[in-house]
């Protein structure tokens, strides 16, 4: 279906859009896409290198209490969930009481 597509059939499309986007606003447009895929470069670079970082120091082990289950490890104060964790402990304290 798209095999047949040449040059008369590419510039209709380029004429089509310029037609319904203007001249002034196809630069823009291009320029936008331009900067998107220079973010989206740099971001796949910094996550494959901090994922090759991580790979090479390994995995921590997990954290095993005495009971032999896994806890999940500490969070940072004032993190998301941070809070959520201590009030967790807490209520296990206190139906541990009871």
């Amino acid at each position: 279906m798209f095999s047949r597509i040449g040059a008369p059939e590419i510039l209709i499309i380029l004429v089509v859009f310029l037609l319904i986007f203007g001249a002034r606003r196809l630069p823009d447009m291009a320029r936008s896409l331009g900067q998107s895929m220079r973010i989206l470069k740099s971001e796949t670079k910094a996550m494959r290198t901090s994922e090759g970082e991580t790979s090479a120091q390994g995995a921590s082990p997990p954290h095993a209490d005495s009971a032999g289950q896994v806890e999940p490890p500490p969070r940072a104060p004032g993190s998301p969930g941070a809070q959520a964790t201590s009030v967790t402990a807490h209520t296990q304290e206190t139906v541990g009481k009871r």
